[in-house]
């Protein structure tokens, strides 16, 4: 059990510079913010420590700028809509790790925030260098973990700075993703069902692992369902498939067995480009020039059933290419299977930015139990039960 910010009180915080580490990384088009969850997520440990009296100090990256400055990525538009949605003084500053930073903090006013500018400006930064995380370390008189969906990097500001500044506290937000990760991790009631798409298996293979011994169904779509067909012998055409992941494909089919459920039909067509042509067949009638783009209404019916009388639910990764419309029905209906789900009682998590983002567009985010802000943190979580950033905080008394 990690310490948390709640485990604080006013007395601890007030006066104190609150070094926390957000994660900001949010979608910029031309210097415009397209997209704000990540900012708006960490308002509860922001009030929280301007009502304590406590002065924050924010740090975040965004963007792959390389470890040098790139003017595209700077987080001075996050500053700005910060302030904005916060209804508090946002002070800005750069470089993350320079005097001028050390002397904002020490001048920071009670019931402002300072914001510093991207901590991938620093070479030092993803390769957890020790100087470095000494001069962040300056910058604060205790630290809070609110940036869930870095925490599997072991990054500088993730665990680095944690292991030099203590108190080393969970925020809000990283408390409530793990509360609801440890639940599907050790608590999960029957029936238990796990909807797994995207592209890559790859990457979800341990979670699978972790699940294919407790889940009742495990409902495979997008693009990672094409692999798991071709490892069964069908033809997929032109069909986005991980040829190196054939092998693991057929040990968790067979592990699985009718536990884990593929599409019986897809939507297809010649590219992403020609949804007018978009068409449903049967996923042993994909032609050689067609990709599959969406799981088809059968399978859209049938996941919905295993959905209905649910307790418990993981969804990770649409059903299809959602971000186009031709091929965004099976991704929605899952999200509107899903909230009714929960409307019965069930306990729902979403993890994973697209995923995220499908539940908002479908309009049902409020009425699932959580929507994880991390996806690559959630699915390591929940395969492992440890993320560096998580296990760098200090243990609760």
């Amino acid at each position: 059990m990690k310490r948390t910010l709640r485990s604080l009180g006013f007395a601890e915080l007030r006066g104190r510079r609150a070094l926390v580490r957000v994660d900001y990384n949010v979608p910029l088009e031309e210097g415009e913010i397209r997209e704000d969850s990540r900012i708006t997520a960490t308002l509860p440990t922001l009030r929280y420590l301007l009502e304590a009296g406590a002065r924050p100090v924010l740090m975040s990256h965004l963007g792959r700028p390389g470890g040098h400055p790139d003017p595209a990525l700077s987080l001075a538009p996050v500053a700005e809509r910060l302030e904005r949605v916060l209804e508090a003084t946002v002070r800005f500053v750069g470089p993350a790790d320079g005097e001028a930073a050390l002397a904002a903090s020490r001048e920071l006013e009670t019931g402002e925030v300072l914001l510093l500018e991207n901590l991938r400006f620093l070479a030092g930064e993803k390769k957890n260098d020790p100087a470095l995380a000494d001069r962040l370390a300056r910058l604060g008189d205790l630290y809070v973990e609110d940036a869930f969906g870095a925490c599997h990097r072991a990054h500088c500001s993730i665990v680095g700075v944690p292991r030099r500044l203590h108190p080393a506290v969970a925020g809000f937000l990283v408390q409530a993703e793990l509360e609801a990760l440890d639940r599907l991790r050790s608590d999960t009631e029957s029936p238990f069902v796990v909807v797994m798409g995207g592209a890559k298996i790859g990457d979800k293979i341990g979670l699978m692992e972790a699940f294919l011994g407790r889940a009742d169904h495990i409902l495979v779509g997008g693009a990672m369902a094409n692999t798991f067909l071709r490892a069964r012998g069908l033809d997929t055409g032109a069909s986005l498939v991980e040829d190196d992941a054939l092998d693991e494909a057929r040990k968790l089919t067979e592990r699985g067995g009718d536990r884990l459920e593929l599409p019986s039909d897809v939507v297809v067509a010649a590219s992403p480009e020609d949804g007018e042509a978009a068409r449903v067949v049967a996923v042993d009638a994909i032609d050689e020039g067609e990709m599959a783009l969406d799981i088809g209404p059968s399978t859209r019916s049938a996941f919905a059933g295993a959905l209905e009388g649910s307790r418990t639910v993981f969804w990770n990764g649409p059903m299809g290419l959602f971000e186009k419309p031709a091929f965004a029905e099976g991704t929605r209906a899952v999200a509107l299977a899903l909230a009714e789900a929960c409307r019965d009682g069930a306990f729902a998590v979403v993890g994973g930015g697209d995923s995220a983002r499908a539940v908002r567009e479908a309009g049902v985010a409020s009425e699932l139990s959580h929507v994880s802000t991390g996806g690559g943190a959630a699915l390591e979580y929940l395969a492992d039960g440890s993320l560096p950033g998580v296990d760098a905080l200090d243990e609760a008394p």
